[in-house]
Formats: structure tokens, sequence, C-alpha cells
């Protein structure tokens, strides 16, 4: 039988990775992953796939890369992208940006070479910030992406290239598809070094606050910050059930479970037997105040949402993140995994969006949510 060739953008990062084992184990695939990433920092590796690392094979904002991995393939998954949680995407917003060549050069890759389907992974960050001022906020449905006022940066690569999807269906024919992200986690994801999201970072201080002894927590901004997180397991079906659906247009991908910063500790808290005090680092990269996924939508046209637990999923989470502290650090690390910090890129400019030469003028603040990146 012959196989479809099916390529994954971001095969070695954490949703990548998942993805390429559900796709092998399909047995109707082959799969080319590709990540700029050298193997052996790939988060997993399916040696059964067409693996494609490192910059010279596997950077996909490369057009050359791309029109390598596309070349008669059916399917392309484009999860790429220079991400991590909230400390990384405030403070390198022109990383972040950058990943349109990579979303680009895929798409002119993929129409090029006749690729049928193309499934582009987005955020819950591109929707409008007016609309998440308050902890206890109204799901986030499909239309509240606009108007445009979208997370800076990582928000805004996101929207648009959503919109350069929609332009290539209509105008080439190729059948993209777009999920909007909430929140992924689980196992053999990013768990410290300053890209991890806030589940993991969770899992990780609790471990690390056993381990060192100190029975405490620091938590970003005040711990009422409201957000939704969904299981990596339901993340990867609904993929799959996405690319194969007649969904044109942006749909959320998440949980619907709505919980605060401090809830989420509360369960970390109860799967480790331990209670912590807690001390909240005001002046943190916090994000918005809430957000939560409307699933009507995905409901209506799959008869399906994500339905894993947060406490179900933090219990895997916690235990692999578990393994991972015993394989690699000591009791001597476990202090400085008690805290969560961030990396700047390579010309670190102030968390709020502008540069000294630009401060002054009226115009930069345009585009950027009231309050976003301000410590506090």
């Amino acid at each position: 039988m012959n196989k479809r060739v099916v390529v994954v953008a971001g095969g070695g990062g954490f949703i990548g990775g998942h993805l390429v084992k559900k796709l092998l184990d399909l047995g109707t695939c082959h799969v080319r992953a590709v990540d700029i990433k050298p193997l052996e920092d790939w988060y997993q590796v399916s040696p059964a796939a067409e693996n494609f690392a490192g910059p010279a094979d596997g950077d996909a904002r490369d057009f050359r890369v791309c029109r390598t991995v596309c070349r008669g393939a059916s399917d392309v998954y484009q999860l790429a992208a220079d991400m991590g949680g909230m400390g990384f995407i405030e403070n390198n917003k022109a990383l972040c940006m950058l990943s349109v060549l990579t979303n680009t050069h895929m798409l002119l890759a993929s129409q090029e070479a006749g690729v049928k389907r193309f499934f582009f992974s987005s955020s819950a960050c591109v929707y409008n910030a007016d609309k998440q001022v308050n902890p206890h906020v109204t799901a986030l449905a499909e239309a509240d992406a606009y108007p445009g006022l979208p997370e800076d940066g990582y928000g805004w690569e996101k929207l648009f290239s959503e919109r350069m999807c929609r332009h290539f269906r209509e105008d080439f024919g190729i059948q993209t598809r777009v999920a909007r992200f909430h929140n992924v986690y689980g196992p053999n994801g990013t768990w410290r070094g300053g890209r991890e999201k806030a589940p993991a970072a969770v899992c990780r201080k609790v471990i690390a606050a056993k381990a060192s002894g100190d029975h405490s927590i620091e938590i970003w901004g005040d711990g009422t910050q409201t957000r939704s997180f969904m299981y990596i397991d339901d993340c990867v079906e609904g993929i799959g059930k996405i690319i194969d659906s007649q969904i044109y247009e942006p749909i959320n991908l998440g949980s619907s479970e709505l919980v605060t910063i401090n809830q989420l500790v509360d369960i970390a808290e109860e799967i480790a037997g331990i209670k912590l005090k807690r001390h909240y680092k005001l002046d943190a990269p916090r994000g918005v105040a809430g957000r939560n996924s409307d699933n009507t939508k995905i409901k209506s046209y799959l008869g399906w949402e994500p339905s894993i637990s947060l406490k179900q999923g933090i219990a895997a989470t916690y235990r692999w993140i578990e393994e991972e502290f015993r394989k690699e650090c000591n009791a001597a690390d476990a202090k400085s995994l008690a805290t969560s910090g961030y990396s700047h890129g390579s010309k670190p400019i102030p968390g709020d969006g502008y540069v000294a030469e630009s401060k002054h003028m009226d115009t930069w603040r345009q585009g950027i949510p009231l309050g976003y990146g301000v410590p506090g």
C-alpha cells in the first residue's frame, strides 16, 4: 500500500512530537518531521519518521527547506514557531513576529507542490485584549478576534497568518484549516529554561519546593488571572478532526474548564500532598486578566470538544516532570528551579513595546493593548 506523505513542521517540538507519533500509529502515513533544533534536542524522536533536523535541513524559515519537505506531500501540519510561555512572548516580540517567514514559506511551498490540505496552528493570543480585562471573562467566541487587538508581537503574527491561510484557500484552492490553541500542556514538553507555560512551571515549582525543603512557591501576578488549559491528547485528537472537517473558518481548540492560577497551584499541591506558602511576583509578565474558550462552534461542527479534566491532565504532567527532575537535577538545583525566569532576544527591549528612540511618539502605543507588558 502506498502511504500518503504528510509533513509536520515543528515535529521536534512539544505538540509536533505527539502529532508525529499519532500519525505514525495510523499506519497510513509516511511522516516527514521538520525542526530547526538538532535531533538530540527534539522533545521526542520517532525513528520511523523521515526526520529533517537542524538549521541546514530543518529550518522552515528557509524557502529551500520548505520546498524540499513539501515535495510530493498531500498534507502539511504547520506547527513550527518561535514561542514559549508569557515570559518569553512578552520579551521576544521580534522573534515571535519572525515566525511569519515560516508560515509564508510553508504555504508557498505547499501551494507549489500541490499539497491538498494545510493545517495552521494559531493561538488564543489573537483575541481582542479589551475582551480579556476581567478574570471573570466571558468565554471567547471566534468572532471576538475582531476588531483586531491581539497580544503584541506573537498575537499579531498569528492573526496575520490566519488571514494568509484564508486567502491561499480562496485564491489557490489549497484546503487550509486553522485552529486557535488554548494553552496546551502535558508530558514531553518544556518544563524549565524560560519557555515553559504555566502548568509545567507550577508543577516544577511544587516539585522543587518539596525537594529543597523550602515549602514556598513564587506565582507570577496575583494568582487571580484565569485561563483554560488543554491536555495534549485532546489537542492532537482535535487537530485530526479539524483537518478532516469542512471547517473553513478559524476555530477554537481548547478546554472550556476555566480556573485561576491559584486554583492551578491548588491542583498541583494536592497531587504532591503538600501545602506551600505563596509569594506573588507582581512585576512579572502575566498576560491578560482572563481567557477562556467558547466551544459552541466546535461542538456544532464536530459534536466534540476537549474533555480531559485539568486534574487528570496535571496529574500525568506532574508525574512526568517529577521523573525528569529526578533524572536531571539534584538537591542543589531545587532552589533555583523553584522560580521562573525568561530570556530576551539578541537585542532586549522593554516589555511594554517601545525603544528609547520612539517612546515619546504618540504612535508607538497604537495596536498595543492598554497595560500590556506593564508590571503589575
